[in-house]
């Protein structure tokens, strides 16, 4: 099992940063890669980047490459999002989610991740 808690989200200008945080817990050592996802209301899942548990890859959307830069800190066993430039589009509830199938890619469906945290509010006013 494998425990995922966000925060770190807020209300922000467009143009501004703000930086998700997902800690991590248990067994950590299934993991083989991590994810944030985002829905907007009345709008699909979508991925928005990714990283390998060994910090060797890294992966993103269209739509916030050159924006938004996952990391993952070892020593907290935490991953983070870092935001900039921040759009209103950006503005949805974010996701943090675990890939324990040992597939060695980052992937983009929801389905390939099976442990989820519970989410936190992105607002980017215009």
């Amino acid at each position: 099992q494998v425990q995922l808690v966000e925060s770190g989200g807020g209300l922000v200008q467009a143009g501004g940063s703000l930086r998700l945080s997902c800690a991590v817990s248990g067994r950590t050592d299934s993991i083989d890669a991590m994810a944030w996802f985002r829905q907007a209301p009345g709008k699909e899942f979508n991925f928005v980047a990714g990283i390998r548990w060994n910090g060797a890859t890294t992966r993103y959307a269209d739509s916030v490459k050159g924006r938004f830069t996952i990391s993952r800190h070892n020593a907290k066993n935490t991953v983070t999002l870092q935001m900039d430039s921040l759009k209103p589009e950006d503005t949805a509830v974010y996701f943090c989610a675990a890939d324990r199938s040992y597939t060695r890619v980052v992937h983009t469906t929801s389905g390939q991740y099976d442990s989820w945290g519970q989410g936190t509010q992105v607002t980017v006013s215009s």
